[in-house]
């Protein structure tokens, strides 16, 4: 039995759902806890694509229960749309493979028409939101004027808090914000609707991961976006509207700290950001392009071309620190191959200070400018390497400078899209993938 939180070491979209897809192979359940359908996890399995918002990427597992958590904002267009791709691909999501929280916050219109307007009126500030409608559902839910799971399954009770959020949504779209009000009627009806497809999977996520502790049971706790976007410790005001650190898998999930076994850490063999921000490993020249062109840096949610750089140390011993990890997984080795010298950001010059770590104000982050350090590229393929020795010697030397400069050993190395191309160093669940991988210091 063990209870291991997977979350994003750097901006998100780090490849963490493939690395929940990998684990979920040992874990008896699987929860996603916090965030919304901002975030998007891409696996590819026996050559086929999946896409996923918000339902556990462990859903393509048979035999295992996914949970959605209360920490996490639901749009439920988004998810019946998600179970219509999954069942035409065979793969029904049913209540005896998903459970939703009662008392999960629902995202509702007015909130992707705030979101919307806000970035319009914003303009050249906008912060880059994905206009899902996370923020605005967020800020309900801590102004307590939230809609949760089980809110739709009492017609009148909804329609008393959706008449009195709208009031003051509708006046903010058309005054302020210069956008269009919505209609109750017609929200009224849809939502309700939804609500009768949402109850089979309604319950109490908190009180079946205790049973699950009580029967020796495994949980994979799955985050979203990137240490850097936590609406606290991240790069603020550029960042989610969520807690996207370990810690919030507890407060998202409903389960005590002293439930948690270990946290792994997923990172990119180099470094990716959506939208704006600071970015001081950020590359504007040939090499980031090339980043972005052979690792498909395009957003899974927005499409949105990301922006790359070299791997940011400093970055990611703030993660280290934030997260408590206990291991790293690190993800896309292979896009780095055929690139001669690889650098690796070991601390930040601040107008004339040196700085090792990452500044809380923003303007001195925005100042900041990386020194490297170079490594030895490689030319060598890399996506038939199922072990650590089948790595080229200067993309092993690279691990070892992670691990190295992180403090965290490198439990597993994604050396391509597809599920089987991976290498697992020691397992989070327990045993080693490869017994010469565990041993290779």
């Amino acid at each position: 039995m063990a209870n291991v939180i997977i979350v994003g070491a750097q901006w998100g979209d780090e490849g963490k759902g493939k690395i929940v897809d990998l684990l979920s192979e040992r874990a008896d359940l699987i929860v996603r806890f916090q965030g919304g359908n901002n975030a998007g996890h891409t696996l590819v399995v026996n050559g086929e694509k999946h896409i996923f918002h918000l339902i556990p990427s462990g859903i393509l597992h048979k035999g295992k229960k996914c949970m959605i958590g209360n920490g996490v904002v639901l749009d439920p267009r988004v998810l019946f749309q998600e179970m219509e791709r999954l069942a035409q691909a065979g793969l029904p999501v049913t209540p005896q493979n998903l459970l939703i929280s009662l008392l999960t916050h629902i995202i509702m219109p007015y909130h992707q028409a705030l979101d919307l307007a806000r970035e319009a009126k914003k303009g050249k500030t906008a912060i880059g939101t994905t206009g899902r409608g996370i923020g605005p559902c967020y800020e309900d839910k801590v102004g307590r004027n939230g809609i949760r799971v089980h809110d739709l399954f009492d017609a009148a009770a909804f329609s008393e808090k959706l008449t009195q959020n709208l009031e003051e949504k509708n006046f903010l779209l058309k005054n302020f914000l210069g956008a269009q009000p919505l209609d109750a009627a017609a929200i009224l009806d849809e939502y309700l609707a939804y609500g009768e497809k949402l109850r089979p999977f309604a319950g109490n996520v908190s009180l079946e991961l205790e049973k699950a502790h009580a029967a020796g049971q495994s949980v994979l706790f799955e985050g979203a976006q990137g240490t850097l976007l936590d609406i606290d410790h991240g790069t603020y005001p550029y960042v989610t509207s969520s807690n996207t650190v370990a810690a919030n898998a507890c407060c998202g999930a409903g389960i005590g700290p002293t439930r948690i076994d270990g946290v792994i850490g997923v990172a990119k063999a180099y470094t990716t950001r959506v939208g704006g921000g600071p970015f001081p490993s950020e590359l504007l020249d040939t090499t980031g392009e090339r980043m972005r062109e052979v690792g498909g840096e395009y957003g899974a949610t927005t499409g949105r071309p990301r922006r790359c750089g070299w791997l940011d140390m400093v970055a990611l011993k703030s993660s280290v620190r934030l997260n408590g990890l206990c291991g790293l997984a690190v993800t896309k080795l292979d896009v780095l191959t055929g690139i001669p010298v690889l650098k690796i950001a070991v601390s930040y010059n601040c107008r004339g200070r040196a700085l090792d770590l990452v500044p809380p104000q923003l303007d001195d982050l925005q100042n900041c400018e990386p020194v490297y350090e170079e490594f030895p590229g490689w030319s060598e393929d890399l996506g038939n390497a199922r072990t650590w020795s089948e790595l080229p010697r200067n993309a092993q030397n690279y691990l070892r400078a992670i691990e190295q400069m992180s403090g965290v050993p490198v439990q597993i190395v994604s050396v391509a899209p597809s599920r089987e191309a991976t290498i697992v160093v020691t397992h989070p669940f327990g045993d080693t993938g490869s017994a010469e991988g565990a041993g290779r210091k």
